[in-house]
């Protein structure tokens, strides 16, 4: 979970951040009928959701191609928009949990979320094309891309 601490410690605005009870996150998983990967749950029920506005920023002046994340959902957003974004087009079976400065979103494969896991893949919906793509093998290793940036 170092790598969570890390990303939190570099990129979250302190200010907003509020730990989310684990029972809340519970009643969230009940309702996705699905397991949030532990490392997910560890970021918002130790930190809460945590903006990051100054990852774009950083992306910017180092010209480098990842998408930024810039806020992590709320538990009632990561349901509902979950459900809404497939409305609108995007492949069903996803749950999201954050987005970037354009709407688009990042996610988790709700086939990936049957089972109890400390990590699972991480996956970019961009909204605009309509596509989905992989963009890391877990969570922590997509927080540790961010981590990379503040050392450059």
């Amino acid at each position: 979970m170092k790598s969570i601490d890390l990303f939190v410690k570099n990129w979250g605005t302190k200010h907003t951040m509020i730990p989310i009870e684990k029972h809340d996150i519970d009643a969230l998983e009940t309702e996705l009928t699905a397991f949030l990967p532990d490392s997910y749950k560890y970021l918002i029920s130790t930190y809460g959701l945590v903006h990051t506005p100054n990852v774009l920023t950083k992306i910017v002046d180092l010209n480098v191609e990842i998408s930024d994340v810039q806020d992590f959902l709320s538990l009632d957003d990561v349901a509902s928009l979950s459900k809404l974004y497939e409305m609108s087009g995007m492949p069903k079976g996803h749950i999201l949990f954050a987005s970037d400065c354009k709407g688009n979103m990042f996610c988790f494969k709700l086939a990936e979320c049957e089972h109890k896991q400390v990590d699972v893949s991480v996956w970019f919906y961009n909204h605009g094309l309509c596509t989905i793509e992989k963009v890391s093998d877990s969570f922590s290793d997509w927080l540790e891309q961010f981590n990379k940036l503040e050392e450059c």
